[in-house]
């Protein structure tokens, strides 16, 4: 009677996983084995002809190869500054409050907005950093126009809107270490580099796999910031593997052809964290 209780508590819980979860994903893996298209009533089955298109589709490859560019230089950044953001607000200054909900704050803004603002702040004659760059000698620089540049943008917007999230994540791991691990270090002299490099990092590294595990994830899907201010230009220098599918999905129509993109976004997903999990997850220091 117990276990019939049991099941009927998490049967509505089960029912939405299965109605908004589980079958969508089956069947958007159906959908790529055919040829279905938004204005079509019907779908002929194609088999693996899609997968196949993927290989010669030299859009699909330049936004992948834009996607690893992304996530190569935004999750060094976001890592690097989330965690001395949070090793400074550690400490238990006066008004610490205050910057931890400072720096917290772009997390919870609408990332439209973000970007329509920051996409003023690039605006090549009205913008506020070529203003500043000025006074410097620095010419004005098309900063969403330039295919040089039109990456760094991004990037660093997504540096400034995410950093607050992940340095949360640490600062919560940093307070968790025993204040004793701290005395003892003090007392046989090391100072903070020592302390940090020794006793805070080597204690951190659950805190930093699951950061650089939610990353990979969050940067392989970067959409909405590309979506706003480049639209995949200049040149389709920030056309990432996600606008792409989008591309394909409402633009062409081609639900097929973009559904088997999103399955092969999923299965190198599950490998990176598969990966991660094996050349990463050994590393980690669980016992304190």
């Amino acid at each position: 009677m117990e276990a019939l209780t049991a099941y009927a508590m998490i049967l509505p819980a089960l029912a939405v996983l299965l109605t908004f979860a589980y079958w969508p994903a089956i069947n958007v893996v159906w959908i790529s084995l055919t040829d279905r298209l938004l204005l079509r009533p019907f779908a002929n089955f194609v088999g693996l002809e899609n997968y196949a298109r993927l290989l010669h589709d030299e859009r699909f490859w330049n936004s992948v190869w834009n996607t690893v560019r992304y996530v190569l230089m935004s999750v060094p950044l976001e890592v690097g500054l989330a965690l001395a953001i949070a090793v400074a607000l550690a400490r238990p200054l006066r008004g610490v409050g205050f910057f931890r909900t400072a720096f917290f704050l772009p997390v919870v803004t609408s990332l439209v907005a973000v970007a329509m603002v920051w996409e003023w702040i690039y605006h090549p004659s009205l913008g506020l950093l070529n203003a500043l760059l000025a006074p410097l000698g620095v010419s004005p620089v098309r900063w969403l126009g330039d295919p040089t540049w039109a990456m760094p943008a991004l990037v660093l917007l997504t540096v400034w809107k995410g950093t607050g999230y992940y340095m949360v994540i640490y600062l919560a791991g940093i307070l968790d270490i025993p204040e004793e691990y701290y005395e003892a270090a003090r007392i046989d002299g090391a100072g903070r580099w020592h302390i940090f490099r020794h006793v805070t990092w080597p204690l951190l590294s659950p805190t930093t796999y699951l950061i650089l595990v939610l990353q990979a994830i969050n940067s392989f899907q970067v959409f909405a910031s590309v979506y706003t201010m480049t639209g995949g230009g200049p040149l389709g220098s920030t056309e990432v593997v996600v606008f792409y599918l989008y591309e394909r999905a409402f633009k062409s129509f081609e639900f097929g052809y973009a559904s088997a993109i999103s399955v092969v976004l999923f299965v190198f997903l599950l490998l990176l964290t598969g990966a991660q999990r094996i050349f990463i997850g050994r590393r980690v220091i669980y016992d304190r």
